[in-house]
């Protein structure tokens, strides 16, 4: 069971690497992305990929496990509301917008699960 927990861990963790590393490489499509009232774009979404490697990171080697899972939620629900949220009321954006504003709810339920199992684990019995 507990081979499982890690294998899944990890796979959780390594697209969001993937995703951080994309925020470097793909600035110019991020931007076209951000909605006019995000402030400093290219920096936000240099911001936006160390945060999200970072998360992976920390997932991966199970340091500040909680802490990393709970922000990588808080992150995901800004992305659902400022980015996926106002494009769904384009017509040219909705359906794909719709698989995001879904890939990302799912990937915060993940991340929040994580932050539980991983907070239980600790006032527990510290097995995970």
């Amino acid at each position: 069971m507990k081979n499982l927990t890690t294998v899944g861990r990890i796979l959780f963790a390594l697209p969001f690497a993937v995703f951080g590393l994309n925020h470097f490489f793909m600035v110019d499509f991020f931007t076209g992305m951000l909605n006019s009232f995000i402030p400093g774009t290219s920096f936000t979404i240099i911001l936006t990929g160390i945060a999200l490697i970072a998360a992976s990171v920390s997932i991966i080697i199970k340091k500040y496990i909680k802490l990393s899972c709970v922000l990588l939620a808080i992150l995901l629900f800004i992305f659902i509301t400022t980015i996926h949220i106002p494009k769904l009321f384009d017509e040219a954006t909705r359906m794909s917008s719709m698989v995001a504003l879904l890939k990302d709810t799912s990937l915060m339920g993940g991340a929040l699960m994580i932050a539980g199992i991983y907070r239980k684990a600790d006032n527990e019995s510290g097995i995970l």
